[in-house]
């Protein structure tokens, strides 16, 4: 009596097992139908609207929206990856990877060096570069390499010394050179040219893997992030969400054509690591820093003496502005170009030479293409009139006169010395001051283990005043000998030694 009920609750189960398995089957398939179906309905409106942008047409969502892939399939006839291999191809070629090599002093810098031996050590650090020309002259951050005793430069299969030809801290631009011949030089685009939205790719050197080429598109223009602490900075970067990882520092950014636009520089991360916040300066300005190295020196900063803020909506409320359009101009040097000109505080500049002023880092961006002795017009608003002036741009001592670097060469001492600049001594606060260059490493001056930078101001108490007067008392002096000076941090050291 007891199997019977037993097989029926068992065939029971079996059967419900069996109908639930079943129906989840069916379900499932039901299921699985009407994904495809709604996956059909996507996907066959924009391959209709693919086959249609083939023919010229635009090509849109199927909620009317344009998205970035479409409109580069629109543009192209295809997708966009399909234009990224050669212009990976042309890039890669002419961007390289730079080493470096600092020497550290653990106890330097003190009276205390006079009777023990300061401790050493060496930083090494990496970056990028790209070749701006067949002969070998290179175009990379100058935070890449700043301090460098030794820069190594590897381009393709050869490794090469690199010698410094000039920095421009307040771009963090530098140039370097190498001995090298029919070197792949990146073709030129221009960042006037960059629209918001289009694809871009970053070419570096992240971690040490050389040639890496990561895609995104442009974010955002002219941003500025306040990372630049030079004197005179310039921050209007280009903003992409390409990857960009320690060690891209000084790589290209380039659009879908190959072309540079910029110089990869900064990224905004908590980690330090790729977070979609990639920063590079603008291809038109690094022209002109490159030009301006090689031809003069240094860079040919053109300044209006003025500070400038840009305009919210609580300002403009303050100042009762019509607008939020233009810079208010927030401060004026006397004597500048600004000054002369007659520009006054609470001015707000709307364009210059008939560009809209869109933004500080926009006016910045401006003047940094241009040249001590150019003239701008300027419209302004001033107690809601509309006022219009002419000034003629300065140069960083107030003149019109382009300023070459003049370096000395002390044969005797085997090191290139410059004398400081009116604006590096009140920058400095001292009399006078002789910057040390450069200097061969088997050369005399090399003993001292005086860093490159390095600013001299004094020998024994007596004030160095020009390289020549330094180079003859370096070269004659005898018996115990204290230099002083002040370093790239503005720290002042003393070097002991006993000639």
């Amino acid at each position: 009596m007891l199997r019977d009920p037993m097989r029926r609750i068992i065939l029971t189960a079996i059967v419900g097992f069996a109908t639930g398995f079943l129906g989840l089957i069916v379900g499932a398939e039901w299921y699985k139908n009407e994904i495809l179906s709604s996956v059909n309905e996507q996907i066959e409106p924009r391959i209709a609207l693919y086959n249609s942008a083939l023919d010229g047409s635009v090509l849109t969502d199927v909620d009317g929206s344009v998205s970035a892939i479409d409109r580069a399939m629109s543009n192209t006839g295809k997708l966009p990856t399909d234009n990224f291999v050669e212009a990976s191809s042309t890039s890669t070629e002419s961007v390289v990877f730079i080493q470096t090599v600092t020497e550290q002093e653990y106890a330097g810098g003190s009276i205390f060096d006079w009777f023990f031996e300061p401790r050493r050590s060496q930083r090494v650090g990496s970056g990028s570069g790209v070749i701006f020309s067949r002969d070998g002259y290179i175009v990379t951050n100058n935070h890449v390499i700043d301090g460098a005793d030794v820069i190594r430069v590897t381009a393709g299969k050869s490794i090469y010394d690199a010698q410094l030809i000039g920095t421009d801290p307040s771009s963090d631009l530098a140039v370097i050179k190498i001995e090298g011949l029919d070197l792949p030089a990146i073709p030129l685009g221009s960042s006037s040219d960059v629209s918001v939205g289009e694809w871009v790719l970053a070419v570096g050197n992240p971690f040490n893997l050389t040639s890496t080429v990561t895609a995104g598109i442009v974010s955002a223009k002219g941003r500025n992030i306040n990372i630049l602490r030079d004197r005179f900075p310039i921050e209007s970067f280009i903003q992409t969400d390409a990857a960009i990882n320690p060690g891209n520092s000084g790589g290209a950014l380039v659009n879908k054509d190959g072309q540079l636009i910029g110089i990869n520089t900064a990224i905004l991360s908590r980690t330090g690591s790729y977070a979609g916040y990639g920063f590079a300066v603008p291809v038109d300005i690094v022209k002109k820093v490159y030009n301006d190295i090689k031809s003069y020196g240094q860079v040919q900063k053109a300044l209006m003496g003025a500070e400038y803020l840009d305009i919210d909506s609580d300002i403009a409320e303050k100042l009762e502005l019509i607008d939020l359009d233009g810079v208010i101009v927030t401060d004026i040097l006397r004597g500048s170009a600004a000054d002369k000109g007659g520009l006054e505080k609470g001015d707000v500049l709307k364009k210059i030479n008939g560009a809209k002023v869109e933004s500080e880092a926009f006016l910045e961006e401006y003047l940094a293409k241009r040249y001590p002795g150019d003239e701008v017009r300027l419209e302004l608003q001033r107690e809601n009139k509309t006022l219009y002036k002419e000034i003629v741009l300065t140069n960083r001592e107030g003149t019109t006169d382009i300023i070459k670097r003049v370096t000395f060469y002390s044969e005797d001492l085997g090191a290139t010395f410059e004398n400081l600049s009116k604006v590096e001594r009140d920058a400095f606060n001292v009399r006078g001051g002789v910057k040390v260059v450069d200097f061969e490493r088997r050369g005399f001056f090399a003993q001292l283990d005086i860093p490159e930078g390095f600013i001299i101001t004094s020998v024994n108490g007596n004030a160095m005043e020009s390289s020549e007067e330094l180079s003859e008392l370096l070269t004659n002096i005898r018996g115990k000998v204290i230099i002083v000076g002040i370093d790239k941090n503005g720290r002042q050291l003393y070097y002991p030694y006993r000639f």
